[in-house]
């Protein structure tokens, strides 16, 4: 039965990543149609692949009996799954004029769609999504009964599931929509990039390009993890693919666990804001503002600069300050060797990108040709090529990997379909401007908890769909940029995942560094302190998001890149030799007036600092710098 299983789910997902190539490059279905099979095999494979209980939660002697009766019933919601969607894909046009007066069996089917994406997130990405979704079913239904406030007309049973479960408004709405023609092609990309050794060449690189200066083994990883972050769409899967090797790289050299940890945990996460793909936040950012995808990658160039940057300046003073200068050049690969040799699996990223940005093709066809590339690149040397059996697997591993965020676009969906369908959402916002007296930075900071609490349990696409609804409109109607706002709502809820007490991405590279997750997370929020301040940044200096005339756009990033250097030597507490307290206080206030855009703090900022800098290396010049190897990492 397991390798009839195996063979189901295998054939399953490589039908489902022909489907989605087929679709993004020789015929592109209508919307409904597209995203109904998106679901249809998105579901069924997470039935068949996803336990409905952990096998830790069941008694070993009932386990047999618990798989036996769980199989069964698994096939057979994975069936009801797949008949429900092909319903839909074959009758979507008759589905669409009727949907006002639905049939009692396309009610039965849009109460089971709804039931199905309960559960399918639930397995795959907890109870925090499904929960809100409850939530947001529980008023859609009993939602007359509340305060004015709150309160909406009522609707029927009919009207309600056939709107969240069939309708574009609902379940197959947007962010399914975004999921089925955007996320599912790059993170097969993404799939068949790394195994066709790009990933293992990324390290490779980084290795080349920094292993050779001090404190190496930290900044090949944030550099191999920026390179693979871009595509891999996920700061845990990026933890888990560069970290097997930096981490233990990092250790080696001398830097302590929770230090290694951290690194890995802050590099990994900064590669969901760093372009192409930027965890595929970028489409749906560029679909709900209806904008080209170009927009959005040239808006998150200078905030990911400045937070890698800050990454890079702590960890060399980090090596500066325990006085190594030691490298890992002998440990390394050559890299001009290792570009002849495998220079050309880089072909498919340069391919991506001179499609997306240069020919302005859409993502959807840029996809498709970078994906079919991949394989004929590997082919241009013996040694890389990639067989058959090869691109198989790398393309069952992408649909596998996108899964999660299948499930957790269509719950979205359902939270959704409920805001559209009751206009909660705007009464959201004005709760939420009320809240903070139309004060915009009190604006700011509560929509910076929210997205925070919200992120700690989502995946960062599925919280910045739900609070792209009601929180950006509030945020926009207090003068914010619309685009300041959107990227602000994903900033905040990509670092709820390196945000205590639950800091998914730093208890994943805790594990490989077996170091203490409390202890990684306060040096992972040190060292990202700056990515909690950038959105601030470009909220009140929209400049930074390529807004506005070049000049002053080169201007802002000019002296928020001095700020940034600043506020990280301030952070690290040591430049020639240790800073006292009172000096980094000043560097932190100057820095921040610095990286905020403005003439007159800026010219502040700059007096404060050369005044602290000037005293730091010119008066202290002469002051050995302690500590010395042994010391403290963190």
């Amino acid at each position: 039965m397991n390798k009839v299983l195996k063979w189901t789910v295998g054939s399953i997902a490589l039908c489902m990543a022909l489907f989605h190539l087929y679709a993004a490059g020789v015929q592109l279905f209508p919307a409904v149609q597209q995203r109904s099979a998106h679901l249809g095999f998105a579901l069924a494979l997470i039935f068949l692949i996803y336990p409905f209980i952990k096998k830790q939660m069941v008694n070993e002697d009932k386990l047999k009996i618990h798989n036996y009766i769980g199989l069964l019933i698994n096939i057979m919601i994975a069936s009801i799954a797949i008949a429900a969607s092909l319903y839909i894909f074959i009758n979507h046009i008759e589905l669409t004029r009727n949907l006002a007066l639905p049939s009692t069996l396309v009610v039965v089917i849009a109460t089971f769609l709804i039931i199905m994406t309960l559960e399918a997130t639930r397995r795959t990405v907890g109870w925090g999504l499904p929960a809100v979704a409850i939530v947001f079913l529980i008023y859609v239904f009993y939602g007359q009964h509340l305060p004015l406030m709150f309160a909406h007309t009522g609707y029927r049973f009919e009207h309600i599931v056939t709107h969240i479960g069939l309708s574009t408004e609902g379940i197959l709405g947007i962010s399914l929509g975004v999921s089925a023609t955007y996320i599912v092609l790059f993170v097969i990309f993404g799939s068949l990039l790394e195994r066709s050794g790009a990933g293992q060449l990324f390290i490779n690189l980084a290795m080349g390009l920094v292993g050779r200066f001090r404190g190496g083994a930290a900044k090949v990883s944030i550099v191999s993890s920026a390179f693979f972050g871009s595509i891999s769409g996920s700061p845990s899967s990026n933890v888990v693919t560069t970290g097997v090797l930096t981490i233990p790289l990092m250790k080696k050299q001398g830097y302590k666990p929770e230090y290694a940890a951290a690194v890995e945990s802050i590099s990994s996460t900064g590669g969901m804001f760093l372009p192409p793909v930027m965890g595929a936040v970028s489409f749906l950012i560029a679909d709900f503002l209806g904008v080209p995808y170009t927009s959005v990658v040239f808006a998150a160039i200078i905030p990911a600069i400045l937070y890698f940057m800050a990454v890079f300046i702590m960890v060399d003073l980090r090596a500066v300050k325990l006085g190594w200068n030691v490298s890992i050049k002998e440990e390394g690969p050559d890299l001009k060797k290792e570009l002849k040799q495998k220079g050309h699996l880089l072909i498919p990223l340069f391919i991506l990108i001179y499609l997306l940005l240069i020919e302005r093709a859409s993502p959807t066809l840029s996809a498709f040709w970078a994906i079919v590339s991949i394989p004929l690149c590997t082919y241009l040397r013996k040694d890389t090529r990639m067989g058959i059996r090869k691109i198989i697997q790398a393309l069952q591993q992408g649909i596998r990997v996108s899964l999660m965020v299948v499930a957790a676009c269509a719950c979205a969906g359902i939270v959704i379909g409920v805001i559209n369908m009751t206009g909660i959402g705007l009464r959201l916002s004005s709760i939420l401007i009320n809240l903070a007296g139309e004060n915009l930075f009190l604006l700011l900071l509560l929509t910076m908890v929210v997205s925070i609490i919200m992120g700690l349990g989502l995946p960062p696409v599925a919280s910045y769909i739900i609070l792209s609804v009601f929180a950006a409109p509030a945020m926009i109607q207090l003068g914010v940029s619309a685009m300041a706002a959107h990227m602000f709502i994903f900033f905040y809820a990509t670092l709820a995942h390196i945000t205590p007490p639950v800091a998914v991405t730093v208890f994943a590279a805790s594990g490989l560094a077996n170091s203490s997750p409390t202890k990684t997370s306060i040096i992972t929020l040190r060292l990202g302190l700056v990515a909690f301040i950038v959105p601030y940044l470009f909220v009140y200096g929209p400049q930074l998001l390529f807004e506005g005339p070049l000049l002053n756009v080169l201007y802002a990033a000019f002296t928020s890149i001095i700020g940034v250097f600043v506020l990280s030597v301030a952070l690290e507490g040591f430049l020639k030799s240790h800073i006292k307290l009172l000096a980094r206080l000043l560097m932190l206030t100057s820095a921040v007036l610095m990286m905020h855009v403005d003439y007159v703090t800026d010219i502040i900022g700059v007096v404060i600092a050369t005044f602290i800098l000037f005293i730091e290396l010119k008066v202290k010049k002469n002051e050995n710098p302690l500590p010395t190897q042994t010391s403290s990492i963190g």
